[in-house]
């Protein structure tokens, strides 16, 4: 590999330390007219979220509370920004901010009321989706598989932000998404049409569980960012990540819960069957295999990705991950994706969600992604080797340069 080809982000230095990684000043202007060109003369909206919607937006009153980090960065740097002074500079119009019902799930689907900033009762379906050209959700819960839904439905483009904090803000929402597109594909093309890909996982104690995925030789897709054109679309930022659809999988794997109680998850024919515990709470393991009993479509894995940015811990998981070197899975609905997991087969309804498990150093220290393989035909690559990108994904990441 020329690693003189290869861009200072990429450097050996800054992907063992990525806060030393020099990022611009967040810039919305520039942001907008990358994701969204052409942009000019189009119509824009916020939306962001609230357990109690009309109460918080109507004056602002949100501004006035405690907490709310996402929804007042949104204020902050889009709602107000836009108002002030970026419409001018994009020649576009807008700029309104509604709050909808929180869904208190990742990409549950939302119900249709929301307010205005004078409190008034509005519809998604009937005053909002119709009447904007470029929705951006900066939300405390995921909503891209429902507006990925409605875009289509309704024709406008997108992007979901949840989770938005000042790291995010002034790195994986201050790049360059050419850049961060060109990256995506070029390790898009190194993964597409894999067999299947094995992920080993060291544990402390010493054991290594192995979790298989088949992906029969489907198209990897790419979440790069960008939304150009006029066609209907969502982009999720912080983007930077290529992905599959399982359409089959086996084995165990670990999974660290919100409490840290640490499980083994066995998996045959894509379902999770069972988590038991290695360390923590057994009342925690318990609650999971009785929603796996009650509900077994909540243990179905959707979603295979792989991380392809370098960038600073966020802690939050939509930007750590797109960081390189990392993988992650997700149960539960993926229509978003192109799968076939839909909201109207789960037993109840705040079931269908789409939850990321993600391994990185950071939040999974327990364990170690000792190495991942791919195989596609007679070609057999490992892909990452504890939590670093190998020299097949760097080599990929030169390419073309």
């Amino acid at each position: 590999m020329d690693t003189q080809t290869l861009p200072a982000y990429l450097s050996e230095d800054i992907m063992l330390n990525p806060e030393k990684r020099d990022f611009p000043d967040f810039d919305l202007i520039n942001l907008l007219t990358t994701v969204f060109d052409p942009i000019e003369g189009s119509k824009i909206c916020i939306l962001t979220d609230f357990d109690d919607p009309q109460k918080y937006i109507k004056g602002h009153q949100f501004l006035k509370e405690e907490g709310f980090e996402v929804q007042k960065n949104a204020h902050k740097y889009f709602h107000t920004a836009l108002n002030e002074w970026a419409n001018e500079k994009l020649e576009t119009t807008g700029g309104d901010m509604f709050a909808y019902h929180c869904t208190n799930g990742s990409n549950l689907d939302l119900r249709d009321e929301c307010y205005d900033i004078k409190g008034n009762l509005l519809s998604l379906d009937k005053d909002i989706y119709p009447n904007y050209d470029i929705i951006l959700c900066i939300s405390t819960w995921s909503a891209t598989a429902p507006l990925t839904a409605k875009c289509k439905e309704y024709g406008f483009r997108g992007a979901t932000m949840h989770g938005m904090n000042d790291i995010i803000l002034n790195s994986g929402l201050a790049v360059n998404y050419d850049e961060v597109s060109a990256d995506a594909e070029r390790i898009r093309q190194a993964m597409t049409n894999a067999d299947d890909i094995e992920i080993d996982f060291a544990l402390e104690d010493g054991r290594v569980l192995t979790a298989w995925l088949g992906l029969d030789g489907q198209d990897a897709q790419k979440s790069h960012g960008l939304c150009k054109g006029k066609k209907p679309d969502v982009a999720n930022l912080p983007a930077g990540e290529i992905y599959y659809v399982p359409v089959d999988a086996r084995g165990e794997f670990p999974m660290k819960y919100e409490d840290g109680t640490l499980g083994v998850l066995t998996v045959n024919n894509r379902n999770i069957l069972k988590s038991e515990l290695i360390e923590g709470d057994q009342a925690t393991i318990d609650a999971h295999n009785a929603r796996l009993a009650d509900d077994p479509m909540t243990g179905t894995l959707g979603e295979l990705g792989f991380g392809t940015q370098v960038l600073p811990v966020s802690y939050q998981d939509i930007q750590d991950e797109k960081v390189l070197g990392t993988c992650h899975l997700a149960t539960g609905r993926d229509d978003h994706l192109g799968g076939d997991i839909v909201p109207e087969m789960f037993k109840k309804h705040e079931n269908s969600t789409h939850d990321d498990i993600l391994f990185a150093p950071h939040k999974t220290p327990n364990f170690n992604v000792q190495e991942v393989r791919m195989k596609r035909g007679d070609q057999q690559e490992v892909i990452i080797e504890n939590f670093r990108p190998s020299q097949y994904i760097m080599d990929a990441l030169a390419s073309g340069r």
